[in-house]
């Protein structure tokens, strides 16, 4: 059995050396010398990519994808997944802040459970109280607003079957949170606790977060589409009842309606939800035009074998995915 290890670069010069060694080691314990490394470089601005080639230059096992330029962390997890072999595949963080000895437990789960997918969560979300917060605050959303729920505190690292492997990177959607094509890919998946160590700053920016969370929900979810149209007809409902009783009153009573405040707040207040609802379905709009333009995840400048530049086989497999399968 051949076991694939794959991981993105980004800001990873300090841990490349030791991640690849304790990688390797448990790799070694659980196949023996039938595995590969797999380290894909998302226009890392460090030094990342020299350090991953020396490795891979002394190092037979380890293969170094350099893409053209950043593309994002799950976009590159999705380049990494495509070039992998093994019958088993371990996805997880380069920076050591989930530890490369889980695939000894991850592995023990999948053959005595007989599952496709053994996945990290984490007990307690890490972070302080304002992440900790945020955090449990999009879950509720997510759970409230999209068509899927998602595992709470939920970690890259995952052991993947090669069927698994094979039907995540058969998806085409070019905007996506990776953690919903998990979930939406299907099979059998069951959680293992683990503790995540707090290493390294995230290099996710509340802005950033914040424009995941909204592009999350605008890809996955119809029931806000669903929630804009009863909350429209309700409004329209409402509208014309009112209409109806002011006239009534007005035939039967005498009694007009007068003001502007009504009027201003009124005109404030729809005014206020068009430009909502539009807004939304611009965002659908606009994640409907980035599906059409079928752009490749990632354009691949180069790939690094045992020393070696491959940069035919870089150029042939810019837009890759497993034979018979395009972006």
């Amino acid at each position: 059995m051949k076991l694939s290890i794959v991981s993105t670069l980004y800001k990873s010069e300090p841990y490349i050396n030791e991640f690849c060694d304790r990688a390797s080691a448990a790799a070694r314990r659980l196949v023996g010398d039938e595995f590969e490394i797999i380290l894909v470089n998302d226009g890392s601005p460090d030094r990342s990519l020299d350090l991953a080639v020396q490795r891979s230059a002394a190092d037979r096992h380890v293969t170094v994808i350099d893409l053209s330029r950043n593309f994002g962390h799950h976009k590159a997890i999705m380049t990494g997944l495509a070039h992998a072999t093994g019958d088993r595949v371990f996805l997880i963080d380069s920076d050591l802040e989930e530890e490369p000895e889980w695939l000894m437990s991850f592995a023990d789960q999948m053959s005595q459970c007989k599952l496709d997918v053994v996945y990290g969560v984490q007990e307690y979300r890490r972070g302080g109280v304002f992440e900790r917060w945020t955090g449990a605050l999009f879950f509720s959303i997510n759970d409230a607003l999209s068509d899927f729920r998602l595992p709470r505190n939920l970690v890259i690292a995952r052991l993947m079957t090669r069927a698994y492997v094979a039907a995540l990177v058969s998806h085409q959607d070019h905007e996506f949170i990776i953690a919903h094509l998990f979930q939406l890919a299907g099979f059998l998946q069951e959680q293992q606790v683990v503790v995540k160590h707090s290493l390294s700053p995230t290099t996710y920016s509340i802005s950033r977060r914040i424009q995941m969370a909204v592009r999350y929900l605008m890809t996955t979810s119809t029931r806000i589409l669903y929630i804009i149209l009863y909350f429209g007809l309700s409004i329209s409902t409402l509208s014309a009842l009112l209409i109806f009783f002011y006239i009534f009153r007005y035939m039967f009573s005498g009694i007009g309606v007068n003001g502007f405040t009504s009027i201003i707040i009124s005109i404030w207040f729809f005014g206020g939800m068009t430009m909502l609802v539009l807004g939304i379905l611009g965002i659908y709009i606009a994640n409907i035009l980035s599906e059409t333009k079928r752009r490749p995840y990632t354009i691949i400048r180069d790939i690094h074998r045992g020393g070696q530049s491959v940069v035919s086989t870089a150029q042939d497999r810019s837009s890759s995915r497993p034979e018979g399968v395009s972006h």
